[in-house]
């Protein structure tokens, strides 16, 4: 991991690291597969079946399809988590699951080839945060995961990338129609900072607050 920090309020992480754990029975589909391929020209749609969680009560996220069919956009209007002082034991943590289904035109399969996440934060002295993801297709493991750490005090914009190498990438089934999850959270240690209120968020109003989900296409 890399951190780099200009002034007192911005911080942005940048790390690299291996998904695993978007393995189907029976469909461990290397880079050696397929040819990669420019995205499908056609329209890509995704329909979003279920949210849960409690970084996502009912109506608070929603998902789009970026328009050059690279991916999609996960956004959050009440994804928070935040630990000391006042606030209840219980917001130090908190999740969100979006199950999706993305339809793709016939001759086409996709593999999760990076997901950036962007929000904002404010960390005392002493306090640290946790964001964490998984990616998983129906019915293969869930118990693989991306754990990104901040330590405080920081306070501003923070950026954690989650990329998978070419040779480790892991392709839906060709003609089959399978449920992506994205599963994401957030934690907030106030270790020594316990009268101090401090957060980590994903809240669309704090500004450009986002997740971005990006595929490598190839040709069945």
């Amino acid at each position: 991991m890399t951190v780099r920090q200009t002034g007192a309020r911005w911080i942005t992480l940048a790390t690299v690291i291996t998904l695993s754990a978007l393995a189907l029975p029976g469909q461990a589909l290397g880079s050696g597969d397929y040819a990669a391929v420019a995205p499908p020209s056609t329209p890509v749609t995704v329909t979003v079946q279920t949210v849960n969680g409690s970084g996502c009560p009912a109506g608070t996220a929603s998902v789009t399809m970026l328009p050059d069919n690279t991916g999609f956009r996960i956004t959050y209007s009440d994804f928070l988590a935040r630990a000391g002082g006042t606030v209840p034991a219980t917001d130090f943590r908190k999740n969100c699951q979006v199950n999706l289904l993305v339809h793709i035109p016939q001759g086409f399969t996709f593999a999760v080839a990076r997901a950036d996440y962007w929000g904002k934060l404010r960390l005392a002295a002493g306090a640290s945060a946790l964001e964490r993801s998984n990616y998983y297709y129906q019915g293969s493991s869930d118990d693989n995961y991306v754990d990104h750490s901040i330590a405080g005090p920081t306070a501003g914009t923070w950026h954690t990338v989650d990329v998978t190498d070419d040779a480790e990438l892991v392709y839906a089934a060709c003609g089959a129609v399978r449920s992506l999850n994205i599963n994401t959270e957030l934690r907030v240690d106030p270790g020594t900072a316990t009268a101090t209120t401090s957060y980590i968020s994903l809240r669309a109003s704090e500004g450009d607050v986002y997740t971005v989900v990006q595929f490598q296409w190839k040709q069945c």
